[in-house]
């Protein structure tokens, strides 16, 4: 006897609601967090900040970056050398990209299908295809590069050397450094002002911004920090996050445990947030009404206000936790 069309139909809705649909993973609001020393991302859940999911990955996670429909989340793991690709909506490993020695951070430029990794053993920028999963171009730069910031047309890289206390400028089609820049001591991590006339660069052991002229590719003036309280030793900014109408600026302080609060266009402190032990990333939520903190030596993050200027919670993570990424 043939299963009446009903049946049939109710089935086939069943099995529908079964299937994961691939709009899931979109704008979660799950947030993500690298930790260096535990091998694994803490993902939290945006309302409650209950831990969801303990996801075991490759060696020392450091850098994330989700692509542009936020389906996967590739995260740097430095002691394997590789990038891992993560399932947003699995919240699983699914692939992996090889790198140089020691991947740090990286940028990506999903119209070329390249990913550009600073290799910080290597003293290289790996230029990759992501699709044919190779390095096609090996760029020497000065010892433990870190920070990448890709350029808003695709064409130049910039990259930061902590040993070399210089910015590299690089053609990303040739692969090639063009131009270098003397910055403060041991440069570590970029921002860049929404009029692509500035480029901040955070120099940890000096203790300052160091913010260059993007069209002449020179200094053009810095920034030094002084929470109270605070020893000038103290002061090791690391991270950097700046609004999109590029008016204010948020640095992590490091072993000062603060985060400066920064307006751009005079260049003068608005204030001191303070966070955890050794504040190293930080990220800005889309709406900008949150700033995510990593403290590298509290094993935690603090999620701040970005209106009040304070701390509205710490969350206890894994070890040594590198940075936090948000899927919204």
């Amino acid at each position: 006897m043939p299963v009446p069309v009903l049946r049939i139909f109710a089935l086939v809705l069943a099995l529908s609601a079964l299937a994961p649909a691939p709009s899931d993973a979109k704008d979660t609001g799950l947030i993500f967090v690298s930790n260096e020393k535990t091998n694994n991302l803490i993902v939290i859940d945006p309302k409650t900040y209950q831990i969801v999911k303990d996801i075991k990955i490759s060696r020392r996670p450091r850098d994330m970056h989700f692509n542009a429909d936020h389906t996967r989340l590739y995260v740097a793991c430095g002691d394997d050398d590789v990038i891992d690709v993560i399932d947003v909506a699995k919240l699983e490993v699914i692939g992996k990209l090889a790198t140089g020695p020691s991947p740090e951070t990286f940028a990506m430029d999903e119209k070329r299908r390249r990913i550009y990794v600073s290799n910080e053993e290597g003293s290289s920028l790996s230029i990759i295809d992501i699709d044919q999963n190779i390095i096609v171009h090996e760029v020497p730069t000065g010892a433990e590069p870190e920070g990448v910031f890709i350029s808003e047309d695709g064409k130049t890289l910039y990259v930061t050397s902590e040993v070399g206390d210089l910015v590299h400028m690089v053609d990303a089609e040739g692969g090639h450094v063009v131009q270098d820049v003397v910055v403060g001591t041991r440069p570590r991590r970029f921002a860049a002002t929404p009029d692509r006339k500035e480029l901040w660069v955070t120099a940890e052991l000096s203790g300052e911004v160091y913010i260059i002229d993007r069209a002449k590719f020179a200094v053009a003036g810095k920034i030094e920090f002084l929470p109270p309280g605070m020893r000038k030793t103290d002061v090791t900014p690391v991270g950097l996050a700046m609004t999109r109408d590029g008016k204010t600026a948020y640095v992590t302080l490091g072993h000062a445990a603060h985060v400066a609060v920064v307006d751009v266009p005079t260049r003068k402190i608005l204030g001191y947030i303070l966070v955890g032990k050794r504040s190293w990333g930080i990220t800005l939520s889309r709406d900008e009404s949150k700033l995510y903190v990593a403290n590298g030596f509290g094993d935690d993050i603090t999620i701040i206000d970005a209106k009040t200027r304070k701390a509205i919670i710490s969350i206890p993570v894994g070890r040594i936790p590198w940075g936090v990424a948000i899927d919204d």
